[in-house]
């Protein structure tokens, strides 16, 4: 790796390929009795504190920005007014989330619009909300999200409208986060049960949560709230390791954003409540992982939503909260282009750094461990080419036989999409039926399949890596050996994808076989596609704009219109989500042993700079 290539990721805060992982050491957790001790004994204590909120009422008014988020809220806090509180709803049978995640977000409004402008009307609205689910018969705890973001909905409530309670309603709401919440939590994280041992998204959230509760509670309730603390906090670590060593997340960046959602609020809630918390954000790659949703949305701002999650733009409140603890002015460049106010943004978009911007940024990353790499033609241009590409494993949560994978933006335009993830509900979704589906099956995925049949279409335990990243330049690219994934039909398979001269894309695939192989290459777009007569060529059609596909390799090769949905050969369960307005660009070859496949993507009607197939070792 050349000196610049080095100098690149060091920009990044990543190490050269050869790095070695970072070392896993358990942080001290101090005793129950030491942590209480550290608590501020006055409310709000959780996430803000009254000198935090008479600060942010002086710049509501003279911030142009956090004026018009303030707005916005209000306005939503104004119609809650004429809504009924929410009622004990579990529409599929097994979650109560959307109940849950409806009071957390209505308590939240209601409760900081009380402590900007002191307007009765908004602790009277949180009450009825409150009280209506301190009812419910429980929290739904067999799905304990479910539990979780009601306590921590509670915990906010009880927190910042303390002094508006009477005697009566504290005893109320105490009581429902006791029983309903902060005792089960307890339960899990004393016999490191279920999600405590986790080391994806329900770990986060679940000690999160609760440890909300248990902050709120910690004076009144400091036997149960002092216990769960202490186990929590030496839990969160198992989860927060993931982060390293350069901050992405193995379930994709849907899941980044619910998994940081209660992390950050987590740490931001003991440095409000205790003034410290316990050097959790020092865990290796934490410090990173802000840069994360940047470098995985592409300049239309939709996301490379690999696993289970939609490619919607993702809005985080804490990437201002990142961008001050980590220095970070990109993450506050970030959160100010995409949010949709939530009470967060206000809360820690008070302390944003200035000047927020990407200058400085590298345009090209790779995130090790989740195996990541993204290339781009350059920062706020909506037209730039961005592509995103993985390797990675199979098996991790949320985790879809995707590997080898890519999206394409260029244009404004996303031209290579990925499906996303089906109805949870439909039968054994994340057991043994997973992989009949087809949204999670390579086959749905712009990668290669080799051999279709009936069983997984990529090895469910294959563990790939990508072996040579190579950013900046006029030709950035990454290259993954996918063999893992296609043991059973493969001696040799690797993928390269290159941005040239920062606008086109090239996608290149190596593959030897011992036994003649059936193989099919696969890309998923919502755009029209025309292909030219002798098939080496197709032009796609979306919103006006135009992107060519040229097939340079093989010279027997040549492409073909499908639609997303399973080859005869593939399961095709029921009720599966039917694919709409998406086609597939299709390569078809048989009885390969020995192929290289190169396709090129031209944004425009610009002619493409002539470019002969070179080997991937060559690149």
């Amino acid at each position: 790796m050349s000196h610049q290539h080095c100098l690149i990721l060091l920009l990044l805060g990543l190490a050269p390929l050869s790095t070695v992982a970072a070392e896993r050491t358990e942080l001290p957790i101090p005793p129950a009795a030491e942590i209480l001790r550290l608590l501020r004994p006055e409310h709000p204590r959780l996430l803000a504190t009254s000198n935090d909120f008479v600060r942010l009422r002086e710049q509501v008014v003279s911030d142009p920005l956090l004026k018009r988020w303030h707005g916005d809220l209000l306005a939503e806090a104004g119609k809650l007014l004429k809504l009924p509180p929410s009622k004990y709803e579990i529409p599929d049978g097994k979650r109560l989330l959307a109940t849950s995640r409806r009071v957390l977000g209505r308590v939240e409004t209601l409760a900081l619009m009380y402590r900007l402008d002191g307007d009765p009307r908004w602790p009277a609205r949180a009450w009825q909300e409150l009280e209506a689910a301190a009812a419910f018969k429980d929290w739904n705890p067999s799905h304990f999200l479910d539990t979780a973001e009601m306590t921590a909905a509670f915990a906010i409530g009880y927190d910042w409208l303390y002094e508006t309670w009477t005697p009566a309603q504290r005893a109320t709401l105490r009581e429902a986060l006791v029983e309903k919440g902060l005792k089960l939590g307890l339960d899990i994280v004393r016999d490191r049960k279920g999600w405590s041992r986790a080391v994806h998204n329900w770990n986060q959230v679940c000690n999160g949560g609760i440890g909300l509760g248990a902050l709120a509670l910690a004076d009144v309730e400091p036997e149960l709230a002092g216990e769960f603390l202490n186990f929590s906090l030496r839990s969160l670590q198992l989860a927060m390791r993931e982060f390293g060593p350069d901050g992405a997340w193995v379930e994709g960046p849907g899941y980044w954003k619910y998994a940081t959602d209660y992390n950050v609020g987590y740490l931001a809630a003991l440095e409000t409540a205790l003034g410290t918390d316990f050097q959790l954000s020092t865990i290796p790659g934490f410090d990173k992982t802000g840069l994360f949703p940047i470098y995985v949305s592409g300049p239309t701002g939709l996301s490379f939503n690999y696993a289970d999650a939609g490619a919607g733009t993702i809005r985080a409140p804490q990437m201002f909260w990142l961008a001050k603890r980590f220095h970070q002015p990109a993450c506050v460049a970030y959160e100010e282009r995409f949010a949709e106010p939530k009470p967060l943004d206000l809360i820690w978009g008070v302390n944003r750094a200035s000047n927020p911007s990407y200058a400085g940024l590298p345009l090209d990353a790779y995130f090790r461990g989740a195996e990541v790499a993204t290339l781009r033609g350059a920062w706020g241009d909506p037209d730039a080419t961005f592509v995103g590409f993985k390797a990675g494993r199979n098996g991790v949560n949320h985790g879809h036989l995707d590997l080898g994978t890519f999206v394409l933006d260029a244009l404004g335009v996303r031209w290579a999409v990925d499906l996303g993830a089906d109805d949870y509900n439909l039968p054994d979704f994340f057991g043994g039926k997973r992989w009949t589906y087809y949204r999670l099956r390579a086959e749905a995925h712009n990668t290669l399949l080799l051999n279709p049949g009936t069983g997984p279409d990529q090895s469910a335990k294959a563990a790939t890596q990508i072996t040579r990243f190579v950013p900046g330049g006029d030709r950035a690219f990454a290259v993954a050996d996918l063999t893992p994934a296609y043991l059973d039909a493969a001696q040799k398979v690797e993928r390269g994808v290159a941005l040239v001269n920062r606008r086109d894309v090239l996608v290149q695939d190596e593959v030897r076989c011992e036994k003649p192989a059936d193989l099919w290459w696969f890309m998923s777009t919502p755009a029209t596609i025309k292909v030219s007569e002798d098939g080496k060529s197709a032009r796609l059609s979306l919103s006006g704009k135009e992107l060519v596909a040229e097939l340079l390799s093989p010279a027997e090769g040549k492409f073909s219109v499908l639609p997303a949905s399973p080859l005869a050969t593939s399961p095709n369960p029921a009720n599966q989500k039917v694919n709409r307005g998406i086609s597939r660009l299709t390569v078809h070859l048989q009885n390969v042993t020995g192929t290289r496949v190169a396709v090129r993507f031209v944004p425009g009607a610009v002619a493409a700079a002539g470019e002969a197939v070179k080997p991937l070792s060559s690149w």
